[in-house]
């Protein structure tokens, strides 16, 4: 049973998720450096320094208030879908409908991009944007089919529930198509690794191309906000949350987050970055069918119980 926590923690939710992106960041820096890995271990933190510091650039004719909105609400909607993944069988908010909530708040990211794709009024920024909103329209389809049939073994929407239906098998182990398509719109939601058009080098950095300062520092850390929390939610939905031997349900929540973003940043590594034709034919014509058909399987296996 996923309890809900008192107010308060209401507060230390977004600073947890800070540390862990920032770890994340940090290990991800190590790991791609070879022998100066040590070194640059440490590159994360100073480049926020140095776009703390920085001065704002502008453009001709940019709408500030529709830049300011999408930067800020970024990370804003990363925090607030965190609210229902719980920390072992605790959540800020284990709410009924959880996964829905989880969904929609993934849904603002989309808002967020284009908002600071579009409100410099650069060329190469709106295409970021634009980017961002065709591999979504790609995704999400897939994506939510995923934790739909991660509910539906559960039968339930609510986080927790889905957590306590997997006290004996995890459902990675019978979902395991559900389960790489999460990992794979994991990646796409934070436009990372073979995903990352929208700010892809070929359009001077896409939707974060004419942003600096502050600006930049709440969209980059927004999009690593987003990468941990799609982490985090993996576990209670397809690995198990807090269940394990020897450890306590935190730890356990710890660690195979870990893993997961472990496994996502090895992914952008190791795969090449895909055309969006070409990754936007894979998910309607490939990913939808296959999760249709898991999700089918598993209604099987639930109508039979």
């Amino acid at each position: 049973m996923t309890d809900a926590t008192s107010l308060w923690s209401v507060l230390v939710l977004p600073g947890v998720l800070v540390f862990a992106a920032v770890c994340a960041a940090t290990a991800d820096a190590a790991l791609g450096t070879g022998p100066g890995g040590t070194r640059r271990a440490g590159l994360p933190g100073r480049e926020v320094l140095r776009l703390l510091v920085q001065q704002r650039r502008t453009t001709n004719a940019s709408d500030h208030l529709l830049l300011r909105v999408g930067v800020t609400l970024l990370p804003v909607a990363a925090v607030l879908a965190g609210v229902v993944v719980p920390l072992g069988f605790t959540a800020v908010s284990d709410l009924p409908d959880g996964i829905v909530w989880f969904n929609a708040m993934e849904a603002l990211a989309w808002a967020a991009v284009w908002l600071a794709g579009w409100g410099p009024n650069s060329a190469l920024s709106m295409i970021g944007g634009y980017r961002f909103l065709a591999q979504g329209l790609a995704y999400e389809i897939p994506h939510m089919l995923a934790i739909t049939t991660a509910a539906l073994g559960a039968e339930s929407l609510r986080v927790g529930a889905v957590v306590d239906a997997q006290g004996g098998l995890w459902f990675a182990v019978w979902m395991p198509v559900a389960f790489v398509i999460y990992l794979a719109s994991a990646l796409a939601m934070a436009f990372w690794g073979p995903f990352d058009q929208p700010v892809g080098s070929d359009a001077a950095g896409g939707a974060a191309a004419e942003l600096s300062g502050v600006e930049r520092v709440l969209f980059l850390g927004g999009r690593r906000l987003l990468l941990t929390v799609a982490a985090a939610a993996a576990v209670p939905l397809f690995l198990g949350g807090g269940h394990g031997p020897w450890l306590p349900g935190w730890a356990w929540t710890l660690v195979k987050t870990a893993a997961v973003l472990a496994v996502l940043m090895w992914a952008r590594r190791r795969l090449p970055v895909l055309r969006m034709d070409r990754y936007m034919e894979v998910a309607w014509v490939v990913l939808t069918p296959l999760a249709v058909l898991q999700a089918l399987v598993v209604a099987l296996v639930v109508l039979g119980r």
